[in-house]
């Protein structure tokens, strides 16, 4: 699928779009790009308007100094979504992204129609000590070692002779890989670690949505995770489906951190039903500003 280019804000952004109806707009994870939904898109594009964008800082996107914070990100879905013309739609976010997605949903409530959370960040402490480590200042010294070209080119070198031989890595492996290749360069691996503390610190998560779940009680959502997930474990997906009365659950068996990936034809499939059998969310300002005044006490 060819990818488009619009200028925002003085910055390109990457995006790839298919298919035409409702909208579904599918926001990646961390050191991602839209490739990382190739094996869905197809699919939901035949009876779905599809945009997949590259965040700031990611894929074919530009990567400027600045602000990689989730409300700076979710700003930016919304400005790609004005710049194509697109008032609303359902808004599916992975990892990273999932965080993203909730942060868009709390900011701008009027242009989320669903909301699909794919072992979305954002929801509890825990994440792997890979992650936490890389927090660490300094770090990024580290990660310019590990990423130089001969470690790289070993991986490929590795990854090419596999291939010679018929073996090739599960889609999710390949996306880590990628991932991995992408941080070769330089000002990719900047934006990766602006993007990363932004988000995590040597304790885990610094960021949480939990105390504005109840927000999104007439939000219809969609919760989807592996239950074999390495870097954000599976239990909060469960705390958080408990915290949000109406939310549908999906715990793919053996998948992992990319549920999308392991199990493509399940994920469309769970994505299909929950578009088809919920409308599309109506949030009046006013219901809005009661929730957020009254809110719930915190302990």
């Amino acid at each position: 699928m060819d990818t488009d280019h619009v200028v925002i804000h003085g910055s390109r952004v990457a995006y790839r779009q298919a298919g035409e109806g409702p909208a579904v707009l599918l926001i990646h994870g961390m050191a991602g790009s839209s490739e990382s939904w190739d094996g869905v898109i197809p699919a939901l594009a035949r009876s779905h308007a599809v945009i997949a964008p590259d965040m700031l800082g990611h894929g074919g996107s530009a990567k400027p100094r600045g602000d990689y914070s989730l409300g700076a990100l979710a700003s930016g879905i919304r400005d790609l979504m004005i710049a194509l013309g697109q008032e609303s739609a359902t808004i599916v976010g992975h990892s990273l992204g999932g965080g993203v997605a909730m942060q868009f949903a709390y900011q701008f409530p009027e242009r989320c129609e669903r909301l699909v959370l794919v072992s979305a960040g954002g929801l509890g402490r825990e994440v792997s000590g890979l992650l936490r480590a890389l927090s660490i200042p300094g770090s990024e010294y580290v990660l310019a070692v590990g990423c130089a070209a001969p470690f790289l080119s070993a991986r490929t070198a590795v990854a090419g002779w596999l291939g010679k031989v018929g073996l090739r890595p599960a889609p999710a492996a390949a996306d880590v890989m990628r991932s991995y290749a992408s941080l070769g360069d330089p000002e990719t691996r900047t934006a990766f670690l602006r993007t990363l503390r932004a988000v995590i610190d040597l304790g885990g998560q610094r960021v949480s949505a939990l105390d504005r779940l109840y927000l999104a009680a007439e939000m219809p959502t969609l919760i989807i995770w592996g239950d074999r997930d390495p870097f954000i474990p599976v239990a909060h997906a469960r705390s958080a489906h408990e915290a949000m009365p109406g939310s549908r659950l999906e715990i793919f068996p053996g998948a992992g951190h990319y549920p999308h990936r392991d199990d493509p034809d399940r994920f469309v499939a769970a994505l299909e039903d929950f578009l088809a059998s919920t409308p599309a969310a109506t949030f009046p300002i006013h219901l809005l500003r009661e929730r957020i005044t009254a809110g719930m006490e915190q302990p």
